[in-house]
C-alpha cells in the first residue's frame, strides 16, 4: 500500500527538475519511480548525459515547459533564477528536494524519524557525531542532506532513523516538514548574496523548527533561542554551566541535568564550539531515546572530517591544524578559541564581511598573523587596530605558491607550545578551487616545510 501510495502522488504529473548535480539526479530518479513525467534542466549540458532512462533533458530553461505542474529545485538555485521566478509567476508551485523528501516520507509505511540540524557553522561536524551515536545505540540510522547523501535517497533507503543537515538554502524551499527533534547551532551573518537580508537568512534557518517535535537551540546564541521560543517543547544547551532541563558542561563532563554523557576530553575536534556540537547531538540523540552510555559510545567513536580543526603534525612543540572550513569569521572564532597560543594563517574573500571584532577577541592569544589572499588589507587594518604588538607578514599577491609561503613564515613565528592555525575567516575562491583545496594545500605545506627543517 505504501508504495502504491508513492505512485499515485505524483502518476501523470509533468515535474520540471532545476539542477543535475548529485541532488537532482537522485530526484529525477525518485519522481519516475512516483510514475511522474521528468523533465531536468541544468545550465551545464553535460550534466545532463547521466541521468536516468526516461527522462527528459532540457539545457539552460529559464522558464518552464508548457503544461509544468510542480518544479523541484536543486538547493544552490536562489529564489532570483530566472526559471524559478518565471515558474512562480506562472503560479507553479516550486519545491526543494528536502520538501520533496519529506512529502514522499509521509506515504511509506514505516517513514523514518528525522532529526534535523542547521546553524551557520558545526552542522556537518554534529551531524557526523550524531550518525554516529545512533550507530553506537544500533539504530539503523544515516547522515543526509547537506552533508553529501540526498535526504531522498536516505528516506526512500529503509532508515529508521536520519540525522538530517539542512543549509538554509534547502531550508527556504520547505513547508511540510515536521522534525521528531530539531537544533539550530548558531547564527551569524552568511550567504547574504543568495538571501539578500540578515532577517531573510535568519527566517530560512528558523524553518527548521516549524512544527519540530522538540526545538533545540544554543542557551548561549540568543538568536537561536528566540527563533525556539514558539515551540511548546524545547531545550538549551550551553558550554557552561547549564540552566536547569538543559543540557551543558560541569566538572569536565557534558552532562543533561544530574545525567553525565561523556567527557569533554573525549570530544574531537577540540574547542569549545566543538563541545557544543557534541552537546546539540546529544540532546538530539536523547530526544530520540538514545541511552547515555551510547552517546558516550558514539562521541567516542566519531572520526571527525577533513580540514576541521584538523591536526596535521606535531614537530618541535608546535602544532600545525587545519581550519581551512573556518570560512567566515563565527567558524574562525571557534577554532581561534580552542587553542592559547597560536600564529594565524588567514585571508581569502570576505564578500563585505568584516573582521575587526574576531581579531580583538583572539589578539590576546595571537603570536603573529600571516595574511594570504584578496582581502588581505581589512584583516591588516584589523590587526594593526587591535592587535598592534602581534607581528603581521602579507603574502605578496603575485606569489607563485601562497600557502607555502604562508606555512614557512608562520614556522619561523612559532615556538614550542604554539599552534600555526589555518582558520582563513574567509571563502577560499580567490586563490583555491575550494575549502578542500585550500586545506590539502595548507598539511602538503607543512609536510615540505618540516621535511626541509629535517
Amino acid at each position: 500500500m505504501a508504495e502504491r501510495g508513492r505512485q499515485l502522488m505524483f502518476a501523470g504529473r509533468n515535474v520540471l527538475v532545476a539542477g543535475a548535480g548529485v541532488t537532482g539526479k537522485s530526484v529525477a530518479a525518485a519522481l519516475l519511480g512516483t510514475g511522474a513525467r521528468v523533465t531536468v534542466t541544468d545550465a551545464a549540458a553535460d550534466r545532463l548525459a547521466d541521468l536516468p532512462d526516461g527522462v527528459t533533458t532540457a539545457a539552460g530553461l529559464t522558464t518552464p515547459p508548457e503544461g509544468t505542474d510542480l518544479v523541484v529545485t536543486s538547493p544552490g538555485w536562489p529564489p532570483t533564477a530566472p526559471l524559478l521566478t518565471a515558474a512562480a509567476e506562472a503560479g507553479i508551485e516550486v519545491i526543494g528536494e528536502v520538501e520533496l523528501a519529506w512529502r514522499l516520507g509521509e506515504t511509506l509505511e514505516h517513514p523514518p524519524v528525522w532529526l534535523a540540524v542547521t546553524g551557520t557553522d558545526g552542522k556537518t561536524t554534529t551531524v557526523g557525531m550524531l550518525e554516529s551515536i545512533l550507530l553506537a545505540s544500533g539504530a539503523k540510522a544515516v547522515a543526509c542532506g547537506n552533508i553529501g547523501l540526498p535526504v531522498i535517497d536516505a528516506v526512500l533507503g529503509g532508515y529508521d532513523v536520519l540525522a538530517v543537515e539542512l543549509s538554509s538554502y534547502q531550508l527556504h524551499w520547505q513547508t511540510s516538514m515536521r522534525a521528531h527533534a530539531a537544533a539550530v547551532l548558531n547564527i551569524a551573518e552568511d550567504h547574504l548574496e543568495w538571501h539578500g537580508t540578515m532577517a531573510a537568512y535568519v527566517a530560512d534557518k528558523g524553518k527548521i523548527f516549524d512544527g519540530a517535535g522538540l526545538a533545540i537551540y544554543n542557551a548561549d546564541d540568543v538568536e537561536t533561542e528566540r527563533l525556539a521560543q514558539d515551540v511548546p517543547q524545547r531545550v538549551g544547551f550551553s558550554t557552561g554551566t547549564p540552566a536547569a532541563g538543559q543540557f551543558g558542561v560541569t566538572d569536565g563532563w557534558l552532562v543533561h541535568g544530574d545525567l553525565l554523557l561523556a567527557p569533554v576530553a573525549e570530544v574531537r575536534p577540540v574547542g569549545p564550539h566543538n563541545v557544543a556540537n557534541a552537546l546539540a547531538a546529544a540532546a538530539l540523540a536523547r530526544a530520540y531515546g538514545v541511552s547515555p552510555e551510547a552517546v558516550r559510545a558514539g562521541l567516542g567513536a566519531f572520526q571527525p572530517p577533513a580540514h576541521r580543526v584538523e591536526l596535521v603534525a606535531e614537530d618541535h612543540g608546535v602544532r600545525y591544524v587545519n581550519d581551512s572550513k573556518a570560512t567566515n569569521t563565527h567558524a574562525a572564532a571557534g577554532s581561534l578559541g580552542a587553542f592559547e597560543s597560536v600564529v594565524w594563517i588567514a585571508g581569502g574573500l570576505l564578500h563585505g564581511a568584516q573582521v575587526a571584532d574576531l581579531v580583538a577577541e583572539a589578539a590576546p592569544r595571537l603570536r603573529g598573523a600571516v595574511l594570504i589572499g584578496a582581502d588581505q588589507d581589512v584583516f591588516a587594518a584589523a590587526l594593526a587596530r587591535h592587535a598592534p604588538d602581534v607581528p603581521v607578514h602579507r603574502v605578496p599577491s603575485g606569489d607563485d605558491d601562497p600557502m607555502l609561503t604562508a606555512v614557512r613564515v608562520a614556522n619561523a613565528m612559532a615556538l614550542a607550545g604554539d599552534v600555526v592555525l589555518l582558520a582563513p575567516a574567509a571563502k577560499s575562491h580567490d586563490l583555491f578551487a575550494s575549502y578542500v583545496h585550500r586545506g590539502a594545500a595548507f598539511a602538503d605545506a607543512v609536510r615540505d616545510v618540516l621535511a626541509e627543517r629535517g
